[in-house]
């Protein structure tokens, strides 16, 4: 869920009006405390194994992410995604998920029409912006949306996080050079 959205969830759930200016203020606020976690934020079990492994079966992907470039780059940088590989981040698009921008611009960058990606996703928001498209969404646990929700959502798998999706990687198709 972008910033945007987030501020609006909440206005909705508490009954608290905030002005524009107040709106910006608070996703100022949760960016700052964001960035006072980056050092202690670490991948999830099996995200690095699983990038190189798709990039060993010769697999384009990308990471998109509602994230700023300056939120997202450490992340990047400890699941050493390669300089080559295109990402998207919230600030070089109009809108974040759900709607599908994020993902579109993925997409583009890979020179894949959306309707033939995978979207990994580990939230209901993730499977909307790709449903949108006619992506394919599979979910990840890891988000705090149970697998009930996901499927909802309409994810075709859901798996733990991504160690438990690269045990099952030839469920969606991925094939190592030698097709095992």
């Amino acid at each position: 869920m972008s910033g945007g959205l987030l501020v609006q969830a909440m206005m909705r759930e508490t009954g608290v009006r905030l002005t524009p200016k107040e709106a910006d203020e608070l996703q100022n606020a949760h960016h700052r405390h964001f960035e006072g976690w980056t050092n202690a934020t670490r991948p999830l079990p099996g995200a690095a194994e699983l990038l190189r492994t798709l990039t060993d079966c010769g697999v384009p992907w990308t990471i998109a992410t509602s994230a700023r470039r300056d939120d997202a780059a450490p992340m990047f940088a400890r699941l050493a995604v390669p300089p080559d590989v295109p990402t998207v981040t919230r600030e070089e698009v109009s809108r974040a998920k759900p709607d599908p921008d994020l993902f579109l611009a993925g997409a583009a960058r890979l020179g894949i029409p959306a309707r033939d990606c995978v979207v990994v996703g580990d939230s209901v928001w993730d499977l909307l912006a790709a449903r949108r498209p006619e992506a394919l969404g599979v979910g990840l646990l890891s988000g705090g949306h149970g697998q009930d929700e996901l499927e909802r959502a309409q994810a075709l798998r859901v798996y733990a996080d991504p160690f438990d999706l690269l045990g099952h990687i030839d469920e969606l198709g991925v094939r190592d050079a030698h097709g095992a």
